[in-house]
């Protein structure tokens, strides 16, 4: 192989081949890493295209024991219909500074996104934690559901989207579900009602709850979208919640939420209690649930170069 003869992995190789690799793995690695200062994660950089046609965001990171260095670039563009999103992440050596491996990162960026937040629910959901509330039912919704099914023992579990109910039978089907735990909502006040973990998987710029609606303390994940500002919650209210996110030096200068609230509301970011590589080190406290716990997942260019690192080692190991 010539050194610029490297693996081009496409959405369907990725498809194949994040089945043979344990992502929640990878990513507690590489939050380990972080959290030893082995790794570098930078803030993740918006460019604006002219003319308001969309923005590109740049997704830099360094793992250093994995002697990877690398970034996913993932393109916003505005179109007459809907907004077109694409995502490809390029991996490199830190030994030979040579690229190692090109992938579509559209699944990939799935895979890692509900992966990140399974991550959070298992270290910060309540142990007890029965009933699990899920809203956004496309792919990445899915995919949450996938990751988190075997975390907890759920009584039960309640779909809600947005536009159109999904169908209880398909969904039980494509997660290997019969058990009727499973059940579709159409009412927001009625699929929060003593919920414990409410995951927000939208593609919403604007909240999709208002969390006055829940009836009790839980877990609130959210991941939002790229566009600019997005934000899943109204954030008046992270001033009532305790706030966790995946990282606490770069999360705050992007996520919408967490921006408005500290211009306008009186929050501060300095009050974050923990992070992933806090949390996976448990150098940061878990919370009491004395009150609503909010976990923001901004996405970070050291979960990509985790998983896509992963995919190059197994691709190694059967060529071998």
């Amino acid at each position: 192989m010539t050194p610029t003869a490297i693996p081009i992995v496409t959405a369907e190789q990725t498809a194949a081949l994040l089945k043979n690799i344990d992502v929640m793995v990878a990513l507690r690695r590489v939050f380990t890493h972080l959290a030893r200062g082995e790794a570098v994660q930078p803030a993740q950089k918006v460019v604006l295209l002219p003319d308001r046609k969309g923005d590109f965001i740049n997704y830099f990171g360094v793992d250093m024991p994995q002697q990877r260095l690398g970034v996913k670039i993932s393109p916003y563009l505005v179109t007459p219909d809907k907004p077109l999103i694409t995502a490809w992440t390029l991996l490199m050596s830190t030994e030979t500074g040579m690229p190692l491996l090109l992938c579509d990162a559209t699944l990939l960026t799935v895979e890692r996104t509900a992966a990140t937040t399974a991550l959070a629910v298992d270290l910060l959901a309540p142990a007890e934690a029965r009933t699990l509330t899920l809203i956004g039912s496309g792919a990445v919704g899915l995919a949450h559901l996938r990751h988190v099914l075997a975390l907890r023992d759920w009584q039960e579990i309640r779909v809600l989207s947005r536009n159109s109910a999904p169908n209880a039978e398909d969904l039980n089907r494509e997660l290997g579900m019969a058990d009727g735990r499973l059940k579709i909502f159409t009412r927001v006040e009625d699929a929060l009602e003593n919920t414990d973990v409410l995951m927000l998987c939208t593609s919403s710029a604007t909240p999709v709850v208002d969390t006055a609606l829940l009836t009790r303390p839980c877990l609130i994940t959210s991941i939002s979208t790229n566009a600019p500002g997005a934000h899943e919650i109204p954030p008046a209210a992270l001033n009532a919640m305790d706030v966790y996110c995946d990282y606490r030096q770069t999360t705050p200068g992007s996520a919408g939420e967490m921006i408005i609230a500290e211009a306008e509301h009186g929050w501060n970011s300095a009050d974050i209690r923990g992070d992933l590589p806090e949390l996976v080190t448990q150098a940061a406290a878990k919370p009491d649930y004395s009150r609503h716990v909010y976990f923001r997942s901004l996405g970070l260019g050291l979960e990509d170069i985790a998983i896509a690192d992963a995919m190059l080692t197994y691709l190694n190991q059967q060529d071998k």
